[in-house]
């Protein structure tokens, strides 16, 4: 669905856990195919929450750009008073300032880049999942024997029990007759 968009996938996880399989995509198509996009996706099964937001990023990028046109006046006026410096001193404060022009202006067009690719693509982020299907191992065939057996023991079990519970109320036992 995402190809025949003409979109793509700029991230995927994928999780096998806690008895169901999770998808997790951010999925980045033209502003023009969202809706169709979106439609399609919700066909795939049932759509538990659905939250839509906008970020215009229009006034940023115009700012953005501005900046850049300006740092890069700046360059060309450092470049200039590069070609008049007479000392070894001045190239070197007027290079160095080139240099940390030219590293705002690499910054800026990143800037600059991201947000035109804001402008051109909208983002969705879906999160499907499908609950696997959970084996219940099948109850034991209980016999006559494996009962008797279980006799024996839950008999055991409770003559123990009955003998750690006088020793437990020893006191009891003492104290009592005494005090009668």
């Amino acid at each position: 669905l995402v190809r025949r968009s003409g979109g793509y996938l700029s991230a995927a996880t994928e999780v096998r856990a806690e008895g169901e399989w999770r998808q997790a995509m951010t999925i980045r198509v033209a502003p023009a195919r969202f809706q169709p996009l979106m439609a399609a996706l919700g066909g795939l099964g049932t759509v538990e929450e659905k939250k839509l937001t906008t970020d215009d990023v229009t006034a940023q990028r115009a700012d953005v750009a501005a900046r850049l046109a300006t740092k890069r006046v700046i360059e060309r006026r450092y470049i200039d008073l590069l070609a008049r410096a007479r000392k070894i001193s001045e190239v070197l404060e007027v290079e160095e300032k080139i240099g940390e022009v030219r590293e705002e202006i690499e910054s800026t067009e990143s800037r600059l880049k991201t947000l035109n690719d804001e402008v051109a693509y909208s983002t969705i982020s879906l999160l499907c999942y499908q609950p696997l299907p959970q084996t219940v191992p099948e109850a034991p065939i209980v016999s006559f024997a494996s009962r008797v057996v279980e006799s024996f023991y839950t008999g055991w079990t409770l003559i123990t029990s009955l003998l750690i519970g006088v020793i437990a109320v020893w006191p009891f036992l003492i104290l009592g007759p005494a005090a009668w």
